[in-house]
């Protein structure tokens, strides 16, 4: 069985986060449920991990937090996403913290289509690295 490891980084201070980075966690759950459904028939085992940082982290990278990881690429690279900032609020202060454009629209929020759709992405390389297919190239599949 081969797995897709979806890890998610966000800012908590005493267990506490802002609205986008909680929006977020609410869109990986419905995002990570669908991703298991879908991948379970081709047996692949999707794994989810939370990493909270702290303040300080925070202070010294504000695009950090919300970042999500697929087999260790960040989302934005497997949606060909472009990574900007927003102004925040909260526990992050007036920071101006990470948001993504994808095909021209903002989203502050990380849908979980996007979540899903980069989930695929990623199962897919998987499912050509274990048939030893070279990536669409059909000079190479027999």
């Amino acid at each position: 069985m081969s797995g897709l490891l979806i890890r998610w980084v966000h800012l908590s201070v005493d267990g506490e986060t802002c609205p986008r980075c909680s929006e977020t966690g609410k869109e990986l759950a419905k995002a990570v449920e669908t991703l298991r459904k879908i991948l379970s028939p081709l047996d692949i085992k999707v794994v989810f991990e939370e990493v909270e940082i702290t303040h300080d982290e925070f202070a010294r990278n504000p695009l950090r937090s919300n970042e999500i990881w697929l087999n260790g690429k960040l989302l934005e690279e497997w949606l060909g996403a472009k990574i900007t900032q927003t102004q925040c609020c909260d526990v992050c202060g007036d920071e101006e913290c990470r948001a993504l454009e994808v095909d021209g629209q903002l989203h502050e929020v990380v849908t979980s289509d996007l979540i899903v759709k980069a989930g695929l992405i990623a199962a897919s390389d998987l499912i050509t690295a274990s048939t030893g297919c070279c990536s669409g190239q059909t000079s190479c599949c027999k």
